[in-house]
């Protein structure tokens, strides 16, 4: 895919083993965020342990949680440089590490922009993740006017990806204006596909909707098509980036298209030994007949599938954004804990 088609390789994690392993098969990009930093440190401890003892002990007034953020930075800016040739390579357009913004603040634009750009400053090949609520569209277009790529994160819909494509376009168009540069810039908008498939199965779960077999595998998939035909015939200056894996169509139905795909390492040896053929898919529709029953089924799909169903006033009440924005929480929550153990150790 990576050597044949547009369709770039990001990989969704930092590790250090994991990345290096991707980018020897065609990967130019990686994900960072309190979840992965956990899951990089049940795997790499021992990279990174003594680090976490010379924080607390070079920062003797920081909380767990500053330490916790220490570390997110510290595992991103490794990832960074891992990928620094890869972004000289391609000017800016790929060889990012995408960072996380604190999903706790995802009602607040200031303090989202502000830690935008304290994070833009790690490396020079950083992407800051927003995520789109109210006030991500906001720090959006203000990050992106101050000369931050972004990755629009906990993202699962057309609408969503519409209002990010505009707040890029507005910022970029700012920044022309006023005889910035633009070109080193290399803006993406997350679709967590699995995502919304996932709370689709749990919505019919708890509604008892009876649907064939299937169908609900293929959400997530006609809500990143849509939105990819839309971002094509209008031009925008950023592409779609696929997460959030649930099966093989949330790769193999994306091949071909100038987008981005971003799965975990795990993923990628499964993709790699599937035997799926590695030919383009993104310009073959999703049958017709699919997304009829999953509108007549689900609202919360017609909301995602549709431009004008949902507002951005209505974004951080969307049923996959709620329980998206829960389980990110949880986990800096949970890398606070693990810091906790290593400032305060059980005496028992």
């Amino acid at each position: 895919m990576t050597q044949t088609t547009p369709t770039c390789l990001w990989n969704d994690s930092a590790s250090i083993h994991e990345l290096t392993s991707s980018i020897e098969h065609g990967a130019v990009g990686a994900t960072c965020n309190p979840v992965i930093v956990l899951e990089v440190l049940k795997k790499e401890m021992h990279l990174w342990s003594s680090f976490i003892g010379h924080l607390i002990k070079e920062l003797p007034t920081a909380t767990e949680d500053q330490i916790a953020w220490k570390l997110v930075e510290a595992i991103s800016a490794k990832g960074a440089e891992l990928l620094l040739p890869i972004f000289e390579q391609y000017k800016g357009r790929n060889g990012r590490l995408s960072v996380q913004t604190d999903p706790r603040l995802y009602r607040d634009t200031a303090a989202i922009l502000a830690q935008a750009e304290h994070l833009s400053e790690l490396a020079p090949n950083i992407i800051v993740k927003i995520p789109v609520t109210k006030a991500g569209i906001a720090a959006i277009e203000a990050a992106t006017y101050r000369g931050i790529s972004i990755n629009a994160t906990v993202s699962f819909s057309v609408p969503q990806s519409i209002a990010v494509a505009e707040a890029v376009e507005r910022g970029l168009k700012r920044r022309e204006r006023e005889g910035l540069h633009i070109t080193s810039m290399g803006p993406v908008c997350t679709i967590m596909v699995g995502r919304l498939d996932d709370w689709l199965k749990v919505h019919a779960e708890k509604q008892s909707i009876t649907v064939d077999p299937g169908i609900l595998e293929w959400a997530g998939v006609a809500v990143f098509k849509k939105a990819y035909e839309i971002y094509r015939k209008r031009g925008y200056r950023l592409r779609l980036l696929s997460a959030a894996f649930r099966n093989h169509m949330h790769w193999s139905e994306f091949i071909g298209g100038d987008v981005v795909i971003s799965p975990p390492y795990k993923w990628q040896q499964r993709f790699n030994a599937s035997g799926v053929q590695v030919v383009s898919r993104i310009e073959k529709p999703v049958d017709p007949d699919i997304v009829a029953k999953l509108l007549k089924k689900f609202d919360d799909f017609q909301r995602a599938y549709y431009e004008e169903d949902m507002t951005i006033d209505e974004f951080d009440t969307f049923a996959p954004t709620v329980r998206t924005l829960r389980q990110f929480i949880t986990a800096c929550h949970d890398l606070n804990n693990l810091v906790r153990e290593f400032m305060l150790p059980n005496p028992d």
